[in-house]
């Protein structure tokens, strides 16, 4: 059975939905965005603890603080590439990004590869089903340009200046 839940966010962005098996996150994502058609929408609507949790923690992530706790999640059909990858994003620290092929490069390093595809690396950061707790939004392109997300490139914005990163997109440069 897969349950759902909707957040209400901050004004400018997006509400997120939320996915469980009744224990752990299942799913976490922007409301209206491309994600949307990864995660089963038609769950039975139900307050569960985990989402409590997990509105807790999106909660102190939007009023600005580090939470100091992670919910409970499961990430199902998680191939090997797509488990080092995440690893990955979860050691980017709030407040810093890495780039696709900063990430190719450590898999290739840690492989004893000479290259690998920083195009693999982001097809496997875009298949991402948690978003923000497994943090995404922080793997940006070459120079620290914004070159996509499944959430929406609005939300993306917000996040890393909620974060108090400078964000590019298109030429432009955007502060807090």
């Amino acid at each position: 059975m897969t349950y759902t839940y909707t957040y209400t966010t901050p004004a400018q962005f997006s509400d997120m939905i939320m996915n469980s098996d009744g224990e752990n996150l299942t799913g976490l994502w922007f409301e209206g965005s491309k994600d949307s058609s990864k995660h089963k929408t038609n769950g039975e609507k139900k307050v569960l603890p985990i989402f409590r949790e997990t509105c807790r923690w999106l909660d102190m992530y939007f009023s600005g603080k580090v939470p100091d706790f992670t919910p409970k999640y499961k990430i199902n059909n998680l191939t090997p590439f797509r488990k080092e990858v995440s690893d990955i994003m979860n050691t980017i620290e709030y407040g810093k990004t890495l780039t696709y092929n900063d990430i190719a490069k450590m898999i290739a390093k840690s492989r004893g590869m000479a290259k690998m595809s920083a195009q693999a690396v982001g097809g496997a950061v875009g298949w991402n089903p948690i978003c923000i707790i497994i943090p995404c939004h922080r793997v940006v392109g070459a120079n620290g340009n914004l070159t996509g997300y499944g959430g929406g490139l609005e939300n993306k914005i917000e996040l890393l200046k909620l974060e108090g990163i400078d964000v590019c997109y298109g030429g432009i440069r955007s502060c807090r």
